[in-house]
């Protein structure tokens, strides 16, 4: 049976994808809210992903689903270094962590996985990232893998271990990400003490592609490629920042006589995240050169040197030649029609790399697999359980298991699980379902009482609560 995920800031679907790939997950709800990321999230997945997580209702949907692990690349913006890096002071996009956190509260969800940039680590002092840590460690209760528990002042030493790189993915894309995985202590107890001490750090199998040169495409349209005057305008403006004793984001990754050359990170920055990855092309380039293109104001110039297109970007990023082939090796990964280039290398500039999260996902899968396989029996039937009706059960375990036989409990949880989800039920409803008399069914519900786990609602009903 797959675990069950939902897909929180979706973007285009790059986290889902990633876990689909790794087998044995299937998603069961989205939430993106920009329109044209929605656009292209349904053209590949064929489901609406338009929810705002941050609406009651969107919340209350989720905590009547069932599912297991939560998938989040919450908005970057706020912490990325080509932001204003506002944080958590960002009223719309700095708060959605925080959002996600009430969800992670109210559903308990198995695992979190989250996913943002480099940058969050050293935001603010490191003081966003603490917040963030604290958050899921000691007000959540989950185990953060590469972080030991309730080591707050010392997380300065431990942020690193957050960090992975696409290039050592099989991918050639200098891309450093903060990733973090968590497992809930209420649910794997003192299995936890199985899980490793770090994620993945590398690809387990073969690389996809060793070089840039070799994610090039063949056959390369004038339009890509710069104008010999705006050329011009990037190398005078190299030459005086580096006269300055100041960087600049222009660069040619694939230079003659760069062995192996690996692209800067890809960004969702419009120009300037074309940029900083020019390809030096001549093959194309001779074929364009001196020509004049519409839109360019002087003629293409006679270097070979051109900006990536989409299709370099989502080989990249893993999108194209990976994550969407068939059962055949053919390509199903397409934009929609409606998608114009600038927002194509938008969308896959905010995606992320999937063979990473492929192997974060492969990682996650390991790690289940090997504490399920020590659950007791009684710890098999508690893990079966979701939210509200996990933590009604487990307060049964401690309030009532001493007098109570492990069938009977299990009957105990039987009840909560058909129950719980029920505004209110009766003590006939009670009797019908476990097949018992009367005053069996008032005793039982004398027992829950005391457990403090169910209220009466009128004379005759009872319901189900969760403190």
């Amino acid at each position: 049976m797959p675990y069950k995920t939902i897909d929180l800031c979706a973007g285009i679907g790059g986290i889902r994808r990633g876990f689909e790939l790794a087998g044995d997950f299937q998603n069961v709800i989205s939430a993106e809210i920009d329109e044209l990321a929605c656009t292209t999230y349904e053209h590949l997945f064929h489901d609406n992903p338009r929810n705002d997580l941050t609406t009651d209702g969107f919340k209350e949907t989720v905590k009547k689903l069932h599912y297991d692990v939560l998938l989040a690349g919450f908005p970057c913006q706020a912490f990325s270094s080509v932001g204003q890096k506002l944080g958590f002071e960002d009223a719309t996009r700095g708060t959605i962590f925080f959002e996600i956190a009430k969800i992670i509260k109210n559903t308990m969800p198995k695992v979190v996985f989250l996913e943002n940039v480099e940058n969050l680590i050293i935001h603010d002092k490191g003081n966003t990232f603490k917040t963030i840590i604290k958050t899921l460690d000691e007000e959540l209760d989950y185990e953060i893998i590469g972080y030991p528990h309730g080591n707050l002042e010392n997380l300065k030493e431990y942020s690193r271990s957050f960090v992975r790189n696409s290039r050592f993915f099989g991918l050639p894309q200098n891309r450093p990400r903060v990733y973090i995985i968590a497992f809930s202590r209420a649910y794997f107890g003192k299995h936890i003490s199985l899980l490793p001490k770090s994620m993945p750090e590398k690809r387990s199998r073969v690389a996809i592609y060793d070089s840039l040169n070799e994610i090039l495409e063949k056959d390369v349209p004038a339009r890509y490629f710069l104008s010999s005057g705006y050329l011009l305008t990037l190398e005078k403006h190299i030459e005086r920042q580096k006269n300055n004793g100041n960087g600049f984001g222009y660069r040619i990754v694939n230079a003659p006589g760069v062995d192996n050359p690996v692209a800067n990170t890809l960004l969702a920055t419009g120009g300037s995240g074309r940029e900083r990855n020019l390809i030096y092309d001549p093959v194309n380039g001779k074929k364009c050169a001196g020509t004049t293109v519409k839109g360019k104001y002087s003629e293409i110039n006679r270097k070979n040197i051109r900006a990536m297109t989409p299709t370099e970007w989502g080989r990249l990023q893993g999108f194209i030649g990976y994550g969407f082939l068939d059962k055949d090796k053919k390509e199903q990964f397409s934009f929609p029609k409606s998608i114009p280039m600038t927002q194509q290398y938008k969308q896959l500039g905010n995606s992320v790399t999937i063979p990473v999260i492929e192997e974060m996902a492969l990682f996650i899968k390991n790690c289940l697999s090997k504490m399920e396989s020590e659950f007791s029996e009684t710890e098999k039937r508690l893990y079966s359980m979701y939210g509200k009706e996990f933590r009604i059960c487990k307060k049964i375990e401690k309030k009532l298991a001493d007098n109570l036989q492990k069938d009977t409990l299990n009957k105990y949880f039987d009840v909560v699980y058909h129950f719980s989800s029920k505004e209110a039920f009766c003590n006939s409803e009670l009797m019908e379902f476990l097949h018992c008399t009367s005053a069996r069914a008032s005793q039982i519900l004398k027992q829950l009482s005391s457990a403090e786990c169910v209220i009466k609602v009128d004379s005759r009903k009872y319901t189900f609560f969760d403190m």
